[in-house]
């Protein structure tokens, strides 16, 4: 049997995943025709939009749209049309950690994976490859075989490949384009490897063939959760340094830049910060500390479970520099958080350190205005409402206030915490907004964003994660 000529792609679910990756496979691809569907009708729409506003802020990926757009990429609430013309199926929805039952907290809730793939069996009338784009637990693929054969058509096969994304969010286009690598994973049959090699010669429209790895389905599933878990590592060892800095007087950006010239280490992922968000570490390191449990391996869990303890202990620790430094009370004192996005250049506000920083300062009582450039102000109330499950949203509207420009937001405010590493914060009219702030006005780098000698000769008391005080 020979690997299957691909020419029509589908894949379920059009987020932060599916939406650019298929963009860019029809982009790069303008002989195959890629239809993304999604059973939210707002979402497609905004991918749809006339306008270009798309459902996602990623840079780059307007351009990409425009181009492929009508063309050979559509977007659709149609799902089982998607699903009976397609060669290819993409599985691409959404894997939170389970809120509720077994594995509350840590597992991955694959409920979106299981109705996915029911919905494949139900409506495909021809032989499919299935191909798991959501970052899943390790075997997910052997559930997902299980219940395609048991529900399938006669005559009808399916065949599972295992495709992890390792986008950044910010870079994702960039990420697309010249990737480090992808990865397929396969059963290693001779089904399971054409069906490998048909997914390929779809990524060989761009992408070297060096750069294509194909290993064992299992080996593939691994490897997302190991390869997030191994970087947020660096991030919480980082931190973790950040805060020995403080204490004896040394300059994490000193150590960080000695210890990256080792060609062992490297300098990527050594900046320090208030902590790391997003969609995908926290996540993926307790799924990967629920299958260590599951598999009778306290050790591992218990050291993977730290790098997310260390994390949210970074956090916690910066909010209480902020009480300490304001006089040990920041009760009825108003403070500007800039930037409320897990990171720059995304509107993604998921893990978000700001958010647990600014619901420790409501804790405080303290009045918070928020400036992000990226994100709705309908998300910040609801992000805000789900991290302060027992206080009305009315009343978190008492203490907090969302402002549309840093400047507005810094206006007559006691201090200033840098949340987000957006660029436009450094390049702030610093001495026009000391001259409206009271006195004494602090500043916290969360970020290490802005120049602090500079902004201590303005009159600004600046404090900076990782850096001690002591000469």
């Amino acid at each position: 049997m020979a690997p299957v000529k691909v020419t029509k792609i589908c894949c379920i679910g059009a987020g932060y995943v599916g939406g650019p990756t298929c963009a860019v496979i029809a982009l790069k691809c303008p002989h195959i025709q890629v239809t993304i569907v999604d059973l939210n009708q707002a979402r497609i729409d905004a991918w749809n939009c006339p306008d270009f506003k798309l459902p996602i802020y990623e840079p780059g990926l307007v351009d990409v749209v425009k181009q492929a757009r009508g063309r050979n990429l559509f977007f659709s609430t149609d799902v089982d049309k998607g699903i009976q013309e397609a060669d290819l199926i993409f599985v691409s929805v959404n894997t939170p950690t389970k809120k509720s039952g077994v594995g509350a907290g840590f597992a991955a809730d694959l409920n979106y994976v299981e109705s996915a793939t029911r919905r494949i069996a139900a409506v495909a009338q021809s032989s499919k490859i299935v191909v798991e784009k959501s970052t899943v637990p390790c075997r997910t693929a052997e559930s997902m075989r299980t219940i395609l054969e048991a529900n399938s058509r006669p005559g009808t096969r399916f065949d599972i490949l295992s495709n992890p994304e390792f986008l950044a969010e910010g870079t994702a286009i960039a990420d697309l384009f010249k990737p480090d690598r992808v990865l397929i994973g396969s059963l290693q049959t001779s089904e399971g490897k054409d069906a490998c090699q048909s997914l390929a010669e779809v990524y060989a429209n761009w992408v070297p063939t060096e750069r294509i790895l194909t290993v064992g389905l299992w080996s593939s599933e691994l490897s997302k959760l190991a390869a997030n878990a191994m970087l947020a590592q660096r991030i919480s060892s980082i931190n973790a340094l950040s805060a020995i800095c403080e204490a004896t007087g040394a300059n994490i950006d000193e150590v960080a830049h000695a210890i990256g010239f080792d060609s062992r280490i490297g300098p990527k992922f050594l900046r320090a910060s208030v902590g790391f968000g997003g969609s995908c570490f926290q996540k993926d390191i307790l799924n990967l500390v629920y299958l260590s449990e599951s598999l009778h391996l306290p050790q591992v869990a218990a050291y993977w479970r730290q790098v997310v303890e260390m994390n949210e202990y970074q956090k916690h620790r910066f909010s209480k520099t902020v009480v300490d430094t304001l006089f040990n009370t920041i009760t009825g004192k108003h403070i500007a958080v800039l930037g409320f996005a897990f990171k720059a250049d995304t509107g993604d506000t998921r893990e978000s350190a700001a958010i647990t920083l600014i619901r420790d300062f409501l804790t405080e009582r303290a009045y918070v205005t928020i400036y992000d450039p990226q994100v709705e102000e309908s998300q910040i109330w609801l992000d805000l409402a789900e991290a302060m499950p027992g206080v009305p949203l009315e009343n978190i509207k008492k203490q907090v206030t969302i402002a549309s420009s840093a400047p507005e937001a810094c206006k007559n405010k006691e201090a200033i915490v840098i949340a987000t590493e957006w660029k436009e914060f450094r390049e702030i009219d610093w001495e026009t907004v000391y001259t409206h702030m009271n006195k004494p006005a602090f500043v916290f780098d969360g970020r290490l964003l802005v120049d602090a000698d500079k902004l201590r000769k303005i009159g600004f008391r600046v404090t900076t994660i990782g850096r001690g005080e002591r000469t």
